[in-house]
């Protein structure tokens, strides 16, 4: 069963004035500090997303995170600090990028990452076994977390992570805080007469890719109340430029942030320029880490995808 997770800086300053306007003593303050302390140094069990068991001692202040979307759960929960190990694709938010690269994300550097002597490793599902098999040999312990498919797993993942780092009412208070900002998206798109049909393009030409159903892009366009033009495909589909001309969808959104002018690439595209999208001059470029990476920042990219679509609904 999977699992999922925005931390509340609200909550800590509610406790900050509950206190303050209770008039609590410096002793009964001191005691809830300490009592909040040796809840911390006890003995706790996590399951992974394999099935195995990990018992902690006390909440990790070391980790290594080998996956981009665990570590902006980390930090979202309020634990980056704590992050010594990332991949080299961790780019949010922009403290990650000054971390340790232990990882390119398929191949790890075991060696790296025992010297910085973690008290955890959040991994994901790799092909290779034998891929973490040193790290486990050194004592680490190592919580897997598979590849969210979609909101839900990634609800389980905040709450998976949230228990290991011993800060699970940040976890909920995160997964509440993301629902909420979906939930306000998907009230405004529930007052369309009819969704606006769109193309989502994920890689470009000459190898043009597409999401289908049964994704995570599409779980997302389809709460933000978008109509995918390929959703009577299932994963990610190699398509023509044909197809794409076939369809004829009204709004183009591309994530190839890596190309140089992709948007203009796709208007300039032979055949395309009878696309109401490219038309109408209705072809945008989307963060691809916000509209790719299963964390906590699913909410705002449900918003993000709305507000281009939609962008009358926000005003």
């Amino acid at each position: 069963m999977k699992f999922t997770k925005r931390f509340s800086w609200i909550s800590v300053l509610m406790l900050a004035l509950f206190l303050t306007g209770c008039g609590v003593t410096d002793q009964s303050a001191k005691d809830d500090k300490n009592s909040d302390k040796a809840k911390e140094t006890q003995t706790y069990t996590v399951t992974d997303d394999t099935g195995k068991k990990i018992t902690f001692d006390k909440a990790p202040e070391k980790v290594v995170s080998l996956q981009p979307s665990n570590t902006e759960i980390l930090f979202a929960l309020g634990q980056g600090k704590k992050v010594v190990g990332v991949t080299d694709f961790d780019n949010y938010p922009e403290e990650a990028k000054k971390i340790e690269h232990v990882s390119d994300s398929v191949n790890i550097n075991a060696e790296k990452i025992i010297a910085l002597k973690p008290d955890a490793i959040i991994a994901y599902t790799v092909g290779d076994e034998e891929t973490l098999k040193p790290l486990e040999d050194a004592g680490i312990p190592i919580f897997i977390i598979k590849s969210a498919a979609n909101f839900e797993d990634v609800y389980g993942d905040i709450e998976q992570i949230a228990k290991v780092m011993g800060v699970s009412k940040k976890g909920d208070a995160l997964v509440k805080d993301i629902k909420s900002q979906i939930a306000s998206v998907e009230e405004k798109v529930g007052t369309l007469d009819e969704q606006e049909q769109t193309y989502f393009e994920i890689s470009p030409a000459p190898e043009i890719y597409t999401t289908g159903d049964e994704t995570f892009q599409q779980e997302i366009l389809k709460t933000a109340g978008i109509k995918n033009v390929f959703d009577d495909q299932k994963g990610w589909v190699k398509i023509s430029g044909e197809e794409v001309v076939k369809r004829n969808p009204e709004t183009i959104l591309t994530t190839a942030t890596y190309v140089k002018d992709a948007v203009g690439e796709i208007k300039s595209r032979k055949g395309w320029e009878d696309i109401d999208a490219v038309k109408n001059d209705d072809v945008h470029l989307l963060d691809e880490s916000v509209m790719s990476r299963p964390g906590p920042r699913i909410g705002e990219a449900v918003e993000l995808a709305a507000k281009t679509v939609y962008p009358d609904l926000f005003k």
